[in-house]
């Protein structure tokens, strides 16, 4: 808990302005973004007052919902709806956004969540959409920066189902519903910041 006695994510703190460094430029011509995972709130609450051209709509498991609300109470926006509730596993709420961002959550998630999210993408994408992925990944089998194989080792024994994935086996989930990766970004403390992007609709030729 934080000293106003919401909930606290510490990592949020750290990583939000670098984070908010490159959503500013990748979201520059997008107006709605979905985020999933949303955990405490602050990403939310922190970057939706800052991003005011989009409408932000955070999400999470029902469980985690009354602490965002809690957040959402606390740093009111006008682009910052109620959150949904939206398990990766279950049905989506019916939408469309211009882009999904999600942050340190698929390395939490099991491998089979983490593929169920990639399968939904077309359902929530617009044409032209963009999946914005924060946290850390292997690049070609290998960690980026010292820390990152000792904390996957703490991931597989906390749920063997957890763990850093792969950045190609992400790639290829992306490819099979119809996106494909345009940027890799470094980001401190040994996490990257991955876009994709879908294919945009066809130009309608005039006759």
């Amino acid at each position: 808990m934080s000293d106003t006695g919401l909930p606290d994510a510490p990592a949020c703190e750290r990583n939000r302005d670098p984070i908010l460094g490159e959503l500013r430029r990748l979201l520059a011509d997008s107006r709605s973004v979905l985020e999933i995972g949303s955990g405490t709130g602050q990403h939310a609450v922190y970057f939706a007052p800052r991003l005011p051209h989009l409408c932000w709509r955070s999400s999470d498991r029902a469980d985690n919902l009354p602490g965002i609300r809690a957040w959402l109470a606390h740093c009111p926006s006008p682009n910052l709806p109620p959150p949904l509730e939206l398990d990766v596993d279950r049905a989506w709420p019916e939408l469309q956004v211009d882009a999904v961002f999600t942050a340190n959550s698929l390395h939490i998630m099991a491998e089979s969540s983490v593929a169920a999210l990639f399968r939904q993408l077309p359902r929530v994408l617009r044409p032209g959409g963009q999946l914005l992925v924060y946290g850390p990944m292997k690049i070609s089998g290998d960690y980026i920066g010292p820390g990152n194989a000792d904390f996957d080792q703490w991931l597989h024994q906390r749920d063997p189902a957890s763990g850093i994935r792969e950045l190609e086996w992400l790639d290829g989930l992306a490819a099979a519903a119809g996106l494909e990766r345009r940027e890799l970004n470094f980001l401190p403390a040994n996490n990257q910041l991955v876009a994709w992007r879908t294919r945009a609709a066809p130009a309608v030729e005039n006759k």
